[in-house]
This record gives structure tokens, sequence and C-alpha cells, in this order.
């Protein structure tokens, strides 16, 4: 381990000198491969945190994937991945062991938002992980070790430009934290509080029923909203996040943007989506923004007109009728939200994606409000009582 690595630059090109160092002591990642950069090293020990505190509290593989310090996506191996969503994320016929079916979903759900993201895994890149990681465009990974077939195929990577970081898994941080902002030293306790059972006991709607299913999904929305950039609101089914909204200012925006992202994950999964006619040797991005824009409600002509680039014949699009049909029945997903939500806004937005269980900490002076409009939906909601802002 080095005391200090050295960077080419700072969050953009001009902001040089820049470094990463410990005050005392060695650094508790090696790096493995290539240089990282600056935004590089604040994707990894976010997403390294976040991977880490899933596999501590639910005990199964966890993988996330980062961009601008905010996951894009993020599952544990919880449930197996079906036919449909091993087209969807593009991996069916691969051998894919726990590890990798997590980072399938974490990459899968947001395939657009994913594009060069970092990716951070719990557990040791082992070689199905290895090769899905092989394959996509992505920037980095941070894990706590790596088979040696693995690492030789990531080595390989970009013209082995591919960044891979070993970080120690038993390193733990001093409980204060510091940072400098205009020559300003910021100081606090670092959010070290771990999510416990006890955190969803308080069930405050008409509903209390919380099956283990909709217990383990709030786990895992509590620790990614944890360290997704504030205000955040994240949807989540079975032990992956379908749709994270992070940074608006509003709390309904990002339930509106999280619940969009929740809902274009399921529109994928149409029969018309999954046979749309792409032209051979097209590539999986190209797909990805092709089916993206089919999705849209606004495309133009012009806009349309490209599709002969993409498809064999140009696709007609899904009326909303069909849309609606098809998102119906999306049931049993949990909305979790890192602060209180002062409108009941979001949750009428959250009852259009299949919300029925919601995590929220509370302290609203329109809690009441919130509460009657998850009865009037039959949702279950959950006061926590912990805000988990994050910036």
């Amino acid at each position: 381990m080095a005391k200090e690595i050295t960077l080419r630059y700072g969050c953009n090109p001009h902001q040089t000198p820049a470094r990463v160092f410990m005050s005392g002591g060695d650094l508790p990642l090696e790096v493995l491969n290539s240089a990282p950069g600056y935004i590089n090293l604040l994707d990894a020990l976010n997403s390294w945190q976040l991977v880490r505190e899933l596999k501590a509290a639910l005990g199964f593989p966890a993988a996330a994937s980062f961009k601008h310090v905010s996951p894009s996506g993020v599952a544990v191996a919880a449930v197996p991945l079906n036919d449909t969503l091993k087209e969807i994320y593009a991996v069916a016929g691969r051998d894919l062991s726990p590890l990798a079916e997590a980072y399938a979903r974490a990459r899968g759900v947001d395939r657009m938002s994913s594009f060069g993201d970092w990716a951070a895994l719990s557990d040791t890149v082992d070689l199905p992980t290895a090769k899905l990681l092989g394959r996509e465009v992505s920037d980095g990974v941070i894990a706590p070790a790596y088979e040696p077939e693995a690492l030789e195929i990531l080595r390989k990577k970009k013209e082995g430009k591919y960044v891979v970081l070993r970080m120690d898994p038993v390193y733990e941080p001093e409980a204060m934290e510091r940072r400098e902002v205009f020559g300003i030293t910021f100081e606090q306790r670092r959010n070290d509080r771990p999510v416990t059972r006890d955190d969803f006991k308080n069930i405050v709607t008409q509903k209390k029923e919380l099956p283990e299913s909709a217990i383990r999904d709030m786990v895992v929305a509590w620790i990614t909203l944890k360290y997704t950039q504030s205000n955040s609101v994240c949807f989540v089914l079975d032990g992956q996040v379908i749709g994270v909204g992070a940074g608006p200012q509003s709390r309904i925006h990002c339930t509106r943007l999280a619940g969009t992202k929740a809902d274009l994950w399921r529109l994928r999964q149409h029969p018309r989506v999954l046979s749309l006619p792409f032209r051979e040797a097209i590539k999986r991005p190209d797909k990805d923004n092709a089916t993206d824009q089919f999705l849209q409600p606004d495309v133009t002509e012009a806009e349309k007109a490209t599709w002969g680039n993409v498809f064999t014949k140009v696709p007609a699009q899904l009326t909303s009728e069909e849309k609606r049909t098809w998102l119906d029945n999306m049931t049993g997903v949990v909305l979790g939200s890192d602060a209180f939500f002062p409108f009941r806004d979001s949750i009428d937005r959250a009852a259009q994606s299949g919300v029925k269980y919601v995590l929220q900490p509370g302290g609203s002076n329109r809690d009441d409000a919130v509460v009657r409009a998850c009865d009037e939906y039959g949702m279950a909601m959950v006061f926590s009582g912990v805000r988990l802002f994050h910036h």
C-alpha cells in the first residue's frame, strides 16, 4: 500500500496538481492496474462503502454501478435472474456467478446512465464477473480481491488503461471526518450508523404487514440512499434498485425521476420491446440508445428517420394505453426517501409505478396527509426516524 497517489488532475484538467494521501500511515487501497483519477476515487470510495454495508447487512454479494458520485444501479444477489431480465441485461447464455448476477443487475437496470461507470463489488472478483466487466464500457472497479485469471482479463481492458483497485476489506476510518471547502475545514462524525431491523418497526399506515422481501428491499433502499447525492429517492424490487432520483432540489422531482427510470426498466421487458428488429452487428450501446428513444413519448420525426440505421424496419411505438396496461402489472415495489415527504404528491406518483411499501424518516408537518395518501393506495409506510442526506 502507498502513502499517497499523485493524480493527473482534479475534477477538471485545469485543476493541477492533485493527489490523495493519508495524514498518517498507508492508504487502504492498492492500484493493481492503470492510474485512477480524482473522480474515479470519489466514485470508488463511495461505492465501496455501499456494497460493503449491503453485504454486511444482508449477507448476499452486492454490486453498484456509479456515475458522478451517485449510483445508477445497485443490487444484491438475492433473487435469481429470470430469462427476461437476462435478455434485457444482455447476459443470456452467459455463465453467471452470484457476484456476476449482482453486477448484471446493477449495470443493466439503467444502461444509459451506467455507460462509462465505476463498478464496486463486495466480494472477490471471479472469472464470470471479470468477463462481464471486460465487455462493458466502464472506467474502473474496486473490490476486496481478484482471482488471478479475473485480474488478467481486467488488466487487458481498454488497452491496459482500465483502473483496478483493491480495497483493504478490514479498513475502518476514524470516527471524525474532515474536508476543506474554499479554504475552510469542515468536521463531523462520519455517517457510520448501521441499518437495523428496528428501523422498520414504526409502521404508521393502516396496512401493517411487511413481508421479509419488503424488509430486504428497504435495507437496500436505506443503504443506497446513504451514498446517493441528496435529495434522493429510489425504487427497489427483488433486491435491486430499479430507479434512482439523485440531486434535484425538490422531493417530487426526485420521485418523478426515479419513477420514470423504474417505468423504463419495466417497459424494456414488454414483448414488443424484446422483439425490436435490430440490424445485425449493432453494438449494445447503440441498442440501448435506440430502445430508450423508442420508449420516449415525444420522439420527433427527425429522430425516427434515424431508426433505419438501427432497425431492419421502423417499429410502431407503444401507445400510452399499452404502456399503462403493462406498467399496471408491476407491484410490490419499495420506495425509499432520504428525507421526509413534505406533500402527498410523491405518493401519488409512486402509486403509478407499483409501489406498495414506503420507507422515509418522517417528521414533516404534513405527515398525516402523506399517511392518508398511503392508506388510500393500500401501501404500508415505515417512519425510520433516520435522515440520510449525503453531500
